[in-house]
């Protein structure tokens, strides 16, 4: 277990609850934007900050981000990969996802094979992270070929998130895409998947307030991660504290 992997176990130990802060230089209108949003993150709080996304963050703009937002950042910079083009050695660590629920094999374990090398030979720690897409996914369900999970159907992410555990995850990222027509997940679904697993686990997609992202940890994830809230201009370190004191309350109650 690497130093990342360990920071986040200890976090959610010590505080119930985590912010990672996910930002997209794509998304973002000029790479100076997204630097500043991931040093504003940090200042802000968030335990971890995410660079990359489902499309184009690559190349020279993903080295040129990762490494001026590390400059800044006193917390671990991981990548959120869209394929084996999202590694940079500038970061920390990198999501090394397994898309359980892809239709395609690629996504399950032919690209994790193609990238094996090139992280290994950056010298970035992989974090082995079971990838869980439910609907109704967005760019990621359809890049991903992805068989989405209903979002009435909290049995079934409950599943696969038991199947990647027991393959070896050890850590567990359900998302169900950027900026969803109906919000975040399902509570019941974020219970269901907790309840259901013993390493760290990860909700993603639609969390758009603080009060949100303080429901979801109450209902058993560990961390949650938020990108597109972050991305709508106004004072994104202000808005990253509004979020991490939210998380910390919902944490307090549970440790």
């Amino acid at each position: 277990m690497g130093k990342v992997e360990t920071y986040i176990r200890d976090g959610i130990a010590k505080k119930g609850g985590l912010l990672f802060a996910l930002i997209d230089p794509v998304d973002y209108k000029s790479p100076a934007d997204a630097i500043s949003a991931g040093a504003a993150a940090g200042e802000g709080g968030a335990d971890i900050i995410l660079i990359g996304g489902s499309m184009g963050a690559q190349g020279e703009l993903l080295d040129n981000v990762t490494k001026s937002i590390k400059e800044k950042a006193s917390v671990p910079v991981v990548l959120f990969p869209g394929n084996i083009s999202t590694v940079t050695k500038h970061a920390d660590a990198v999501y090394f996802m397994s898309l359980l629920n892809s239709r395609n094999p690629y996504w399950i374990s032919q690209a994790q094979m193609l990238a094996a090398p090139s992280v290994k030979k950056l010298g970035l720690e992989a974090l082995p992270v079971g990838y869980i897409v439910i609907s109704p996914g967005g760019t990621v369900g359809f890049v991903g070929d992805v068989n989405l999970v209903p979002r009435d159907k909290p049995q079934i992410a409950a599943a696969i998130a038991m199947a990647a555990e027991m393959s070896g995850s050890r850590l567990v990222l359900t998302d169900c895409g950027s900026n969803p027509k109906d919000g975040h997940m399902p509570l019941e679904m974020v219970t269901a998947v907790s309840r259901s697993i013993s390493v760290p686990y990860i909700a993603a997609g639609g969390i758009r307030t603080p009060e949100q992202a303080a429901a979801v940890i109450a209902a058993g994830a560990g961390a949650v991660q938020v990108g597109t809230a972050l991305e709508k201009g106004g004072d994104t370190r202000k808005k990253v504290a509004e979020f991490v004191r939210a998380i910390r309350e919902a944490g307090k109650k549970r440790i």
